[in-house]
């Protein structure tokens, strides 16, 4: 059994109060122990409980604590306080399979873990559940639940995924629908493959489990140089990105009319790919994936304009550059021209790098890496200040994905590197130069949405 270490006690916390410590370890909650993070959280949301603790100094104390069902304000250690679970798959368009050798051992963990669905919107497969582990899911209401589905067809799973458990995807869904678990569904399109005949028939299995079924994102499939002995894969063509975009369109057409939102989205990179408008706010219905890149340049956008709205029209002295992905390039460069038309004296440079390190068919900005910004970048008359989107760097924000630290690209290109949220607002006050305190005063509501 995992020991849960106390690593830090929220300050006004339940716990404080009561005297717990760092470096003091739960041992169980009103007489029952427990492996992870998810059955702790189960067991302490009563009204009063009673906690086993044993003290650093190996002491065990007891306390019953009157919570009213609010966290008890402990940080762990390890945050599931057991071993995250990895991934028993080998599918065909897996990134990590797809990376190049040396980089840094985490980068080729592989989690299929279903507390990380629950606690960090991760996406999982099923694969690695039995039965009590999915009755544990639903005795424990973990809703919603991130899966990646791919395709319903049993027998095109078990190729996609490698793994004969695969083949039960509809069953688990059924069941997680029939005791009102909510799913969001992820589907990695893969050209020849699951689109297609084999596209609609996910969609329409999948629409069948409405309304816990939440939604439906569909992405496409990235690949690297890196590919050499593995399962024969290709983008998909602009012209194919169109076709997708108007099949899927008829489902969300019949999906509006019928529950009164279109569940299945596909994300940005299919409109850019096919050089088509993006869709406006009210086609996303709330956002529902935008963590998948599914609306995410259009919630931006929406921000933007709601920023230079806010502050108007002004005079400045200030030149900077953008580096992002060859994707977003024409999007960034369009907000870049209207900052420019807007504040008299603004020049921002926008740079496309092209992804040597993975190659150039990867063209999304969240991976590309240090070296590629400071190869491509270091012969030009850069200004001062450079900037990036904050998804090119690990969670830290100081390390790109191929190790190189924010601080030697800096040092490299003889410039501040400032990375930039997706967010329209942070974009506007940081090219701008702006302080983020006023600047969200004059906005008059939340900065952080994303």
């Amino acid at each position: 059994m995992p020991k849960a270490v106390v690593k830090e006690v929220l300050e006004n916390s339940i716990a404080e109060e009561i005297g717990i410590c760092p470096g003091d370890a739960i041992l169980s909650v009103d007489g029952e122990t427990f492996c992870d993070i998810l059955e702790y959280k189960f067991l302490v949301a009563e009204e009063e409980i009673d906690l086993e603790i044993e003290k650093a100094d190996g002491t065990v104390v007891c306390f019953t604590v009157e919570n009213n069902y609010e966290d008890l304000g402990i940080v762990f250690e390890n945050e599931l306080i057991d071993k995250p679970k990895s991934c028993h798959n080998k599918c065909i368009f897996c990134f990590i399979d797809q990376l190049p050798k040396g980089m840094r051992p985490t980068m080729y963990f592989k989690d299929d873990d279903t507390r990380l669905s629950f606690l960090q919107g991760n996406y999982v497969t099923l694969t690695n559940l039995d039965d009590d582990a999915i009755n544990r899911i639903i005795r424990m209401r973990l809703s919603p639940i991130n899966v990646s589905v791919h395709t319903t067809n049993p027998a095109l799973r078990v190729k996609m995924l490698k793994n004969p458990k695969a083949s039960k995807i509809m069953d688990r869904l059924n069941k997680f629908a029939q005791n009102n678990i909510i799913v969001n569904a992820q589907i990695v399109l893969c050209p020849d493959v699951n689109d297609g005949d084999e596209l609609d028939s996910t969609i329409e299995d999948l629409a069948g489990l409405h309304p816990n079924l939440n939604s439906v994102s569909i992405v496409p499939v990235g690949l690297t140089r890196y590919r050499e002995g593995l399962y024969p894969l290709r983008t998909f063509t602009s012209k194919e990105c169109y076709k997708i975009i108007e099949q899927v369109g008829r489902w969300q057409n019949v999906f509006a009319k019928k529950f009164g939102k279109r569940i299945v989205y596909l994300s940005d990179e299919f409109y850019l790919c096919a050089k088509v408008p993006l869709p406006d706010s009210a086609y996303y219905d709330g956002y529902p994936q935008i963590e998948n890149g599914v609306g995410l340049m259009t919630s931006m956008r929406d921000e933007f304009d709601e920023a230079l709205s806010a502050i108007g029209k002004s005079k400045t002295n200030r030149h900077v550059a953008i580096a992002t992905g060859t994707l977003a390039y024409d999007y960034i460069r369009t907000l870049a021209d209207v900052m420019q038309s807007r504040f008299d004296g603004l020049v921002i440079d926008v740079y496309a790098i092209r992804n040597d390190f993975f190659g150039e068919e990867i063209t999304v900005s969240g991976l590309v890496c240090g070296c590629d910004i400071v190869n491509q970048l270091k012969d030009k008359n850069l200004p001062a200040n450079l900037y990036i989107p904050s998804s090119m760097l690990r969670a830290d924000g100081i390390v790109f994905l191929d190790d190189m630290l924010l601080s030697r690209a800096e040092e490299e290109l003889n410039v501040s590197i400032t990375p930039v949220s997706n967010d329209g607002r942070d974009f506007v006050y940081k090219i701008l130069g702006k302080d983020g305190c006023d600047f969200k005063k004059k906005m008059n509501s939340p900065y952080d949405t994303i």
